[in-house]
């Protein structure tokens, strides 16, 4: 007998598993069963388990009978003069949705070509195979596996123009592009999702080619003269919040320019933005430490006498300033309420995004890179025909990368371009390289897409044919001004006295080990010396028990607290950490002695 587990619970037993299994799935065909039930038989542990509860993944695939697809020319016909829909289809049992276990037992033909006997479903598309943005990758079935994967993910950190009403809402952190454009190359997934309405790239044009040493390592070489004409350019918008809270005894914060009187006034200068309410004006261009909002606040602690004389109490000052490195210009200005009732002011910053040395670019194929270099237009190489690329792009990602789309979309690209039409792409079902090459032939260029290139410098011509075409480039979010950090000396935490962390808080950068091995490397070991006492501190240590001493700063004299006055105390130059650890270890009772020796 074999065991049936329903959502993995032991519901009973069967003779004959796999009848049990087929009946299961034809009743679920008739329509009697849901469609989303799954049932499956494991040889291995001779068990029937049968899945009907939420949160599995289900796909669509056509059902086979005896090396026939269930879905016929008639179906089709009636789907196109849409007398029949797809549900209709279910219902008739032609489509069934499997989740990874029931698939285990089904045999899955790729196309109707490939169809045998065994088969037991056929792919509604090969497209079906992958994900949402891993289709949206052309010539994808010519790449690598982990390429098409990552450049799948590259794409979904593309900038772009993300949503339409982008001028009314107030979105944390994000970037618009200025001229996105609808590639050239584009594939089944782009037309489904109408991709035009949400572009997130440009069509440029990439040489592949070795620039004096600048695109080694990933990195690429930009034409500056693209640039100013407005490739890349973006906007970066993000919003400064600051609400009105209510405290306990009536009490409630007050955005408004603050007095003078007010408890931690900054200066005049840095209230200059503020109209009369205490709020910013739109187009305003501020920078760091800008107030944006004034605001004070109640005190945060009051005395007896304070509760009933609340006049008297000074408020303090909790304006909202832009942190270190923020910069940018006021957008727009909105007065709101929350759920709680309380006003809420928001201030829309933007800053315009030009491409610049550390950006970082990309193409559909998981191929990114950095601007190493932004050269001036009359030094880029160009065409016999005078064509300059926007972007040069190394040779060597691509033979241990393996990434053929890549070269493929730029033939496809080019041809597109000069014939004016749209090249299809598509994952499994994309045009054919052939086809494209004597297209290409057709109108007067080399058939493999090679071109003869100039020096930009000297004019002279290039001995080797330079690899050139039409390519769907994307900006990405990483882009350098929200990355750069640098930190000589700055605010420490309280707690162990070493540096903040994190950009926002102006912290300190880590010196890691290996970052330690560089400097010895490189014969300047003595550095370490100021590298590694971020939270040195001088502590006096009694001689006698090895505990941590008292400085008296009064009398100008240090003391043990167990031994007294008379012990030796000496002055120990440590770890402000190691010290913190000493006080934790006495709080568990541990007696931690510090032995002290002579220096030498």
């Amino acid at each position: 007998m074999t065991d049936v587990f329903l959502d993995n619970k032991f519901v009973g037993t069967v003779k004959n598993p796999e009848d049990f299994i087929e009946r299961i799935i034809s009743e679920r065909r008739m329509g009697k069963l849901p469609i989303t039930l799954n049932a499956h038989y494991n040889n291995n542990t001779d068990e029937v388990r049968i899945e009907i509860c939420g949160g599995r993944s289900v796909r669509p695939l056509i059902v086979v009978n005896d090396g026939k697809s269930l879905l016929t020319e008639k179906h089709i016909q009636q789907l196109e003069k849409n007398e029949i829909t797809w549900s209709d289809l279910v219902k008739q049992g032609v489509i069934d949705y499997l989740d990874s276990g029931e698939e285990e037992n089904a045999f899955v033909a790729f196309t109707e070509e490939e169809l045998i006997g065994e088969h037991t479903h056929l792919e509604v598309s090969p497209l079906g195979i992958v994900g949402l943005t891993t289709a949206l990758v052309p010539f994808g079935n010519y790449n690598h596996g982990v390429r098409l994967s990552q450049g799948s993910k590259n794409q979904k950190q593309a900038i772009g123009f993300y949503i339409a009403n982008f001028f009314n809402r107030m979105d944390m952190d994000v970037n618009l592009l200025h001229y996105p454009q609808y590639p050239v190359v584009d594939t089944l997934m782009h037309r489904t999702l109408d991709y035009d309405k949400h572009p997130s790239g440009q069509n440029i044009v990439v040489a592949v080619m070795s620039y004096q040493g600048y695109n080694m390592e990933d990195s690429i070489v930009l034409n500056k003269g693209s640039v100013d004409r407005g490739m890349g350019r973006s906007t970066y918008y993000r919003p400064a919040i600051s609400e009105e809270l209510r405290y306990s005894g009536g009490l409630i914060d007050e955005v408004s320019v603050p007095d003078k009187e007010v408890k931690g006034y900054r200066s005049e200068y840095d209230y200059r933005f503020l109209e009369d309410d205490g709020i910013i004006y739109p187009e305003a261009v501020v920078q760091e430490g800008d107030v944006i909002i004034g605001k004070t606040s109640p005190p945060r602690f009051l005395s007896s006498l304070d509760e009933y004389n609340l006049t008297t109490s000074s408020r303090r000052e909790s304006s909202m300033a832009l942190k270190h490195g923020e910069r940018g210009v006021v957008d727009f200005v909105t007065l709101t309420e929350n759920s709680e009732g309380n006003r809420l002011v928001q201030v829309r910053l933007r800053s315009q995004r030009t491409p610049e040395i550390g950006d970082k670019f990309t193409s559909r194929h998981g191929q990114k890179g950095v601007i190493s270099i932004l050269v001036p237009e009359e030094d880029i190489p160009f065409t016999a025909s005078g064509i300059r690329p926007d972007i040069i792009f190394s040779p060597h990602g691509i033979p241990s990368r393996m990434t053929m789309a890549h070269m493929i979309e730029l033939l496809a690209g080019k041809t597109g371009a000069l014939s004016g039409r749209r090249v299809n792409g598509t994952i499994f079902d994309s045009e054919n390289e052939d086809d494209l090459r004597k297209e290409l032939l057709g109108m007067g260029f080399m058939e493999n897409g090679t071109e003869t290139m100039y020096n930009g410098i000297t004019g002279e011509r290039y001995k080797a044919k330079i690899y050139i075409g039409n390519m769907y480039y994307l900006k990405l979010k990483h882009m350098v001004a929200n990355k750069i950090h640098s930190r000589a000396r700055g605010p420490i935490q309280l707690l162990t006295r070493q540096p903040t962390e994190g950009r926002a808080n102006e912290g300190g950068l880590r010196l890691g080990e290996m970052e330690k091995d560089t400097f010895i490397a490189h014969g300047t070991a003595l550095l370490l010396k100021e590298r590694f006492d971020s939270d040195k501190t001088i502590v006096p240590v009694c001689e006698e028990c090895g505990l941590i001493a008292i400085y008296d700063d009064r009398r100008e004299t240090s003391f043990c607290p167990i031994c007294g006055e008379k012990a030796e105390v000496s002055n120990i130059e440590i770890s402000y950490a190691f010290k913190l650890i000493l006080d934790e270890l006495k709080s568990l009772t541990v007696y931690p002695k510090m032995k002290l020796e002579g220096k030498y």
